[in-house]
C-alpha cells in the first residue's frame, strides 16, 4: 500500500502535471478530424421532449418502465487530445407503458465540467477527484435511477424523467471512486463492485451496497501500476477481479492525451478470486495469458467447484495514443478458474467479434443457457460506424442466431427484459437502439429474445450518436 507521505507527494505534483499536459496538448491533432467528434458520433446539441412517437409493430403491453441509454456527448466543439471514452454524459430514455411508447427525452448530466464549458448549471451533491463527468452506465440501485462512471466522479442521481438530481455518495458510505458495473446478486438483492483510481497505483477496492444503496463495507486490494479494471464477476461465494494489462500511463498524460491508460506489457494479466467477505489479503490470483476483457457476460461455480467466467477478449488494447478503444477482438471466451492459483484455462466459445455480452440476469452468478452479444466489424473497426448483427447463444447447443438490421443501420448494446418475474431464462425481449445513418434517424427496437425477430420499433427522429451502457428499469 501506498504511504501516507508517498500518497502526499503524488497529489502535490498533480497541479504541476496537469499544467504540463495542458501545454503539451496543443501539440495534439485538431478535434475536427477526431472521428468519435464527427460523422453518425456528432455530438447532439439539443434536450428534446418528444411525445409523439411513430411505432411500428406492437410494444408488448408487459413492459411499463423506461429504457435508458448514457454515453459521451462532448458540449461544444470538443478538445484536442478528446477521447471517446471522456466526453459530457447524456442520458437518452424512452418511457413504456400500456402499449405504448409515451414519451422520449435526452438530457446532459448536470456536472460542473458542464457548467464550465457554458452548459446548464450543474446540480449539487458531494463531488471527488478532478472532474464530476458521468458517462458510462444508468441502473436502478435501490429505488434510485443512478448513472455511474468509473475512476474518478461520484454516481449521480436522475428522476424518473430523467433530469439530473444530485451526486451521490450513498449516503456518506462511498470513500472513492466508485465503477460503471457493480453487479446485483439475484440471491441477495448486494451489488458488489471493484473500483479503482488513476491517483491510486497499489491499491483498489470491492465495494458492497446493500439492496438500498447504502455501504455495506469497502475492502482495499494490493495491485501495481494502476489498473483499468472495466468490469468484475461474481458467483455465489466469489468475486472475480480482472487485473489485466492496461494500466495508468503517466507518458500519456504528461503528453497531453485526457485518456490515461494505456497497454502494458510490463504487467502481469492475471485473474483474482475474492472471497465475498474476505480482506484484501485472501484473494488467490492466478496467471493468464496476457489480454483485456471489457465485459462479463456471466461467471459461475460449475460441479468441480471452479468458476467459469464468459466474457469478450481483446488480444491488445489501447496499444498506442488512440482517441478510442482501438485493438483485437478475440470473441467470445470461457476462463475457468481452478481457485488455487493454477493457470487460467481460456477457451472459444464463438471466434466471431463481438461485445456487449449480456445474460438474463436474473441467473447471474448461477450456470445459465443463454447470452446476447453484439457482433463488430470483422475489419477490427471499433469506431462503432458499421452495420453490425446482433447474435443469440445458446451455451447448451452451440447454436448461434443473429439478427441482421439492415444497409446504413447501426446497433448499440441489447438488454435482455423477462416476460414476468417467473418466466423461464430467456423468456422476454431483448431492446436497444439503432441508429440509421442513411436518414439520419434512430429507433428503440424491441425483439422476441428467442427468435431475434422484430416485435416493435419506436421511431427517433434524430440520430443518437453511439453510446455506452444502459438497462430496462421498471417502474416502481
Amino acid at each position: 500500500m501506498a504511504s501516507v507521505i508517498e500518497k502526499t507527494i503524488r497529489k502535490a505534483v498533480t497541479p504541476a502535471i496537469q499544467a504540463l499536459a495542458s501545454v503539451n496538448r496543443n501539440r495534439l491533432p485538431d478535434a475536427r478530424t477526431n472521428p468519435f467528434l464527427n460523422g453518425v458520433h456528432t455530438p447532439l446539441r439539443e434536450e428534446f421532449t418528444l411525445d409523439d412517437l411513430h411505432v411500428t409493430g406492437s410494444i408488448p403491453t408487459e413492459l411499463d418502465g423506461r429504457y435508458v441509454r448514457i454515453g459521451p456527448n462532448p458540449y461544444g466543439k470538443g478538445d484536442k487530445g478528446h477521447h471517446w471514452f471522456l466526453g459530457d454524459g447524456m442520458v437518452h430514455g424512452v418511457r413504456l407503458k400500456n402499449g405504448e411508447a409515451i414519451w422520449y427525452r435526452n438530457r446532459f448530466i448536470r456536472s460542473r465540467d458542464l457548467e464550465g464549458k457554458g452548459g446548464p448549471k450543474a446540480v449539487d451533491g458531494p463531488r471527488r477527484g478532478f472532474g464530476d463527468t458521468v458517462n458510462t452506465n444508468v441502473l436502478a440501485i435501490g429505488d434510485k435511477i443512478m448513472a455511474l462512471v468509473e475512476a474518478s466522479s461520484f454516481p449521480i442521481q436522475l428522476d424518473d424523467d430523467l433530469e439530473s438530481v444530485a451526486y451521490s455518495d450513498f449516503g456518506g458510505g462511498l470513500t472513492g471512486s466508485f465503477t460503471a458495473h457493480p453487479h446485483e446478486c439475484p440471491a441477495t438483492g448486494e451489488f458488489h463492485a471493484i473500483c479503482y483510481d488513476g491517483m491510486s497505483a497499489d491499491t483498489i477496492r470491492h465495494v458492497v451496497l446493500a439492496r438500498n444503496g447504502t455501504v455495506l463495507r469497502e475492502t482495499e486490494i494490493a495491485v501495481r501500476h494502476g489498473p483499468s479494471i472495466h468490469d468484475c464477476a461474481l458467483t455465489e461465494n466469489f468475486v472475480v477481479v480482472l487485473d489485466l494489462p492496461v494500466t495508468f500511463s503517466m507518458p500519456a498524460l504528461i503528453s497531453g492525451h485526457r485518456f490515461p491508460y494505456r497497454w502494458n506489457r510490463a504487467h502481469k494479466a492475471r485473474v483474482g478470486l475474492l472471497p465475498r467477505g474476505g480482506t484484501g489479503d485472501q484473494i488467490v490470483w492466478h496467471e493468464v495469458e496476457p489480454c483485456y476483457a471489457f465485459h462479463v457476460g456471466n461467471s459461475f461455480e460449475d460441479d468441480r467447484g471452479q468458476v467459469v467466467i464468459d466474457l469478450c477478449a481483446y488480444e491488445t488494447i489501447f496499444d498506442g495514443d488512440m482517441p478510442g478503444p482501438y485493438g483485437k477482438p478475440l470473441g467470445l471466451e470461457r476462463w475457468t478458474v481452478d481457485g488455487k492459483g493454477g493457470q487460467v484455462q481460456r477457451d472459444v466459445l464463438d471466434s466471431s467479434p463481438q461485445e456487449f455480452p449480456r445474460p438474463d440476469e436474473r441467473f447471474f452468478t448461477t450456470d445459465y443457457r443463454y447470452l446476447w452479444s453484439m457482433g463488430l466489424p470483422d475489419d477490427g473497426d471499433l469506431e462503432f460506424v458499421a452495420p453490425m448483427p446482433l447474435y443469440r447463444h445458446d451455451l447448451v447447443t452451440g447454436e448461434r442466431i443473429q439478427h441482421d438490421f439492415g444497409d446504413g443501420r447501426i446497433p448499440g448494446e441489447f438488454v435482455f427484459v423477462p416476460r414476468d418475474a417467473g418466466a423461464p431464462e430467456g423468456d422476454g425481449w431483448v431492446m436497444g437502439y439503432v441508429i440509421d445513418r442513411n436518414r439520419g434517424t434512430s429507433a428503440l427496437e424491441i425483439l422476441d429474445a428467442h427468435s431475434l425477430e422484430t416485435v416493435a420499433s419506436v421511431h427517433i427522429p434524430h440520430l443518437i450518436p453511439p453510446g455506452f451502457h444502459g438497462n430496462w428499469i421498471a417502474a416502481n
